[in-house]
């Protein structure tokens, strides 16, 4: 039996704004009953403040689903939409007390129907070139909703993105793809330059190396929520830090690792990164 908090146990038993407004003004639906969780949310907003004055919810789903959305209601009422679009699926699960881990989907689905509800209410439409790639056919997982997912709450494992969106959790036959997908994320891959053939001076050196990670090596990791900052150059030892999601990354020796190879195959076979 899954261990649930008290609120998750709350707002399960005594949910709060279930139903459907009459004539919304914003509609987000996520999910599929077929895969085992569903969510409908439906918004007032007024007009001229864009602040949610109502938010109600339909959820087909377990316990920390159900529990998810009556949070996610209670959460937005009140807040402007460009304030709800900050609300992130760990503020769901941190108002509940925490959800087991397996149950982590269910804060992941009421951001999307937030998200999807903000769209509609925004007119927005994604072209219909713009086509996901499924990479989970037995829960309908695309990859962008993996890559997403893994950034904003730094997952590093196939075990954390299944419990997170269910993907990999039926056959197993997508794994294989989620792994790319995570070592893509976290591993910095750069686009092969010509190695320098001619020797450099000092300057020269310091200048290729600040090019190459300014050009190359920075815009990649800020692209996935990371960042670096160059602390020194001192001969052949670069030093670094990591900033933004990198911090606390579970693979933050391997984004060193692969920053180190490329300025040694680029620059100087003995360069030597560091951190400080």
């Amino acid at each position: 039996m899954w261990e649930y908090s008290e609120k998750v146990k709350e707002f399960f038993l005594h949910p709060k704004n279930v139903g459907e407004i009459e004539n919304p003004d914003a509609v987000g639906e996520v999910g599929s009953m077929i895969c085992g969780d569903a969510l409908k949310l439906t918004l007032r907003i007024d007009k001229e403040t864009g602040r949610i004055i109502d938010a109600k919810f339909q959820t087909f789903g377990c316990a920390s689903a159900i529990a998810s959305s009556s949070v996610l209601t209670e959460l937005i009422k009140g807040k402007t939409v460009d304030e709800a679009i900050k609300i992130t699926n760990r503020d769901i699960a941190e108002y509940l007390g925490g959800l087991p881990k397996e149950k982590m989907h269910c804060s992941v689905m009421g951001r999307e129907a937030l998200e999807a509800a903000i769209v509609n209410y925004m007119g927005e439409r994604r072209p219909p070139e713009a086509k996901e790639k499924l990479i989970c056919q037995c829960f309908e997982v695309t990859e962008e909703k993996i890559r997403r997912v893994a950034i904003e709450n730094h997952l590093t494992t196939v075990e954390e993105i299944t419990n997170y969106t269910k993907a990999g959790g039926g056959c197993g036959s997508c794994i294989p793809q989620i792994e790319e997908i995570l070592k893509d994320i976290w591993a910095i891959k750069i686009p092969e330059m010509p190695k320098v053939k001619k020797r450099l001076t000092n300057l020269q050196k310091i200048a290729l190396i600040q090019d190459i990670i300014e050009k190359e090596i920075r815009p990649r990791l800020q692209a996935d929520g990371g960042d670096l900052e160059v602390i020194d150059i001192d001969g052949k030892r670069v030093i670094i830090a990591l900033r933004a999601m990198c911090v606390e990354c579970p693979m933050g020796g391997v984004t060193i690792d692969n920053i180190q190879e490329k300025l040694r195959e680029l620059v100087d076979e003995n360069i030597v990164v560091e951190t400080g």
